[in-house]
């Protein structure tokens, strides 16, 4: 938030919604206008600043919004307004920007063009890493303290850079195969594309109001966006230039919904989304060579019935009993692991196109965030398990990958949302960051005996979580969840700290090796 000159606030209050413009409109609207609109936009979609829409504000109570407008947020350009505007008027403003905007505001493909920036000229920039560390080591540290993002050498365990990024990064930055180029998706829709090689921003592009997550294609040519709002599905070039926007509706185009995740399926060359409000898991090829796509009113698809569309870059719909608001790859990606947010689970073949098991889920699995490993049982046979927290149980819920059935629930303090692990480790990590009494604890579970063998702790009423992996397994990385926050640093074998860096909220990190190879332990 900044303030104007009195004569551009007069005309962006004059160029709002017309009610604004008369002596009778509410004071909240004109203080808005006058205080908020040249970063945060009159409309609320954002500009300088971050997007002012309910959704976007989804993980900021309205008290830390009274807060933020009262203080302003350090090392950002958002200043403090307690002298400036009452407490009343600074708790009315902080009411009225988690109120619905109407009509609903509109992002359209002419919106997305004109957002794109290019920061640097890719011409400039060097073909080597501009630094000594391993490039393959490296970690990507999310701060939402401050909005930055710290890089840390994997090997020395210290921050070699830092940047500023989008307000309220979210679904995880996502890797070109070779681990040079990093692409960050923000909730209010502004995609980032980073160079790791030269620590630089190369350009950014707008997607949407309210971004789900990004998915970059395993041969680095395309990056996808899962939006909210509008309701579509964003496809762009690895320059970020605009490809296609696909509306996520029904095929008869009488339904719409929200997007609710978008990954690659590197063996398929292709994307995978999940609906969120309609009953369809979507597979978007970039294989020039992939087959026709056979939809509408059809006898048979497999008999390639109807009339075919490019299979390249066009949805391939398959219809679900119930929607996915999360899902899971199997090894070789024929199939997906999805739950709807009733907890009901259910597996589908991508092949097939059908729904081939159920998933004896409760709660609300956050499959999204599951692992797997090679588990021996009684008997010593070795099977594949996959593992996923719950965020409304407090338990890991533990499924063989060749039966789909559950062979342990692990009690743990309470609701999670990480399990993390490392192909070289024994022990999986789950954090219990939806309880209000256990969210400061981290418990370690042995991988073979499927039992809580240790807890991690932070001082009560903190946040202990979300574990990531240095490239070789020997040490893990935990986030200290808070304003004056840390990276704690834990031997992988002997479950000791070894050392804090100091961090501003570190919600997330994510080693370059791990992600690029889709290691076991980790989300992908």
């Amino acid at each position: 938030m900044m303030r104007l000159p009195t004569s551009i606030a007069a005309v962006l209050i004059a160029l709002a919604l017309p009610a604004w413009a008369d002596e009778g409109a509410p004071a909240t609207a004109r203080n808005y206008q006058q205080h908020c609109a040249a970063c945060h936009a009159p409309d609320r979609l954002g500009s300088m600043g971050p997007a002012l829409l309910p959704d976007n504000l989804a993980r900021l109570r309205k008290g830390e919004a009274v807060k933020v407008i009262t203080g302003g947020r350090a090392a950002t350009q958002m200043p403090a307004f307690a002298e400036l505007l009452s407490k009343d008027e600074i708790a009315a403003l902080a009411e009225w920007i988690y109120t619905p905007v109407t009509p609903a505001p509109k992002w359209t493909e002419s919106d997305i063009r004109a957002s794109r920036i290019q920061h640097t000229d890719p011409a400039t920039l060097s073909p080597t890493p501009v630094f000594s560390a391993d490039p393959l080591n490296l970690f990507l540290v999310v701060e939402t303290g401050d909005h930055h993002v710290s890089v840390l050498d994997g090997d020395r365990l210290e921050p070699i850079y830092r940047f500023q990024s989008r307000f309220a990064l979210h679904g995880g930055p996502k890797f070109t195969a070779d681990g040079r180029y990093v692409f960050f998706a923000s909730r209010d829709g502004w995609i980032t594309k980073f160079d790791l090689w030269n620590l630089k921003v190369i350009a950014e592009v707008r997607a949407g109001i309210n971004t789900r997550n990004v998915a970059v294609s395993s041969d680095g040519r395309f990056v996808i966006a899962a939006n909210y709002l509008p309701q579509d599905l964003v496809l762009f070039d690895a320059e970020l230039n605009l490809v296609k926007v696909m509306d996520a509706t029904t095929l008869d185009g009488s339904r719409s919904s929200r997007v609710s995740a978008v990954y690659d399926a590197a063996p398929r060359k292709s994307f995978v989304a999940a609906m969120k409000d309609i009953p369809e898991l979507w597979e978007i090829s970039y294989d020039e060579n992939a087959e026709p796509i056979y939809d509408g009113y059809v006898h048979d698809y497999r008999m390639k019935e109807g009339v075919a569309k490019p299979g390249f870059l066009n949805a391939r719909r398959t219809p679900l009993e119930d929607v996915l608001d999360d899902f899971y790859f199997d090894q070789d990606y024929r199939q997906v692991m999805g739950a709807s947010r009733k907890g009901e689970g259910q597996v589908v073949n991508l092949d097939a196109r059908r729904k081939v098991a159920s998933l004896p889920l409760d709660g609300m699995p956050h499959l999204g965030s599951g692992i797997t490993w090679a588990w021996r049982d009684a008997s010593g046979i070795e099977r594949t398990v996959m593992a996923s927290t719950n965020l409304k149980s407090g338990e890991v819920t533990v499924i063989d990958m060749k039966t789909w059935e559950v062979v342990r629930r692990i009690p743990t303090r309470g609701p999670g949302f990480f399990l993390r692990s490392h192909e070289n480790s024994r022990y999986a990590f789950v954090d219990s960051m939806m309880s209000r009494e256990a969210s400061h604890i981290l418990q370690v579970i042995d991988k073979q005996t499927l039992e809580v063998v240790k807890e991690i702790t932070a001082e009560p009423g903190q946040t202990l979580a979300h574990i990531e992996f240095t490239r070789d397994g020997r040490y893990a990385l935990a986030s200290l969840w808070e304003q004056d926050g840390a990276i704690v640093v834990l031997d992988a074998l002997t479950l000791d700290e070894v050392k804090r860096l100091p961090m501003k909220k570190p919600v997330g990190k994510y080693n370059v090796w791990n992600k690029i190879t889709r290691d076991e332990g980790t989300s992908h």
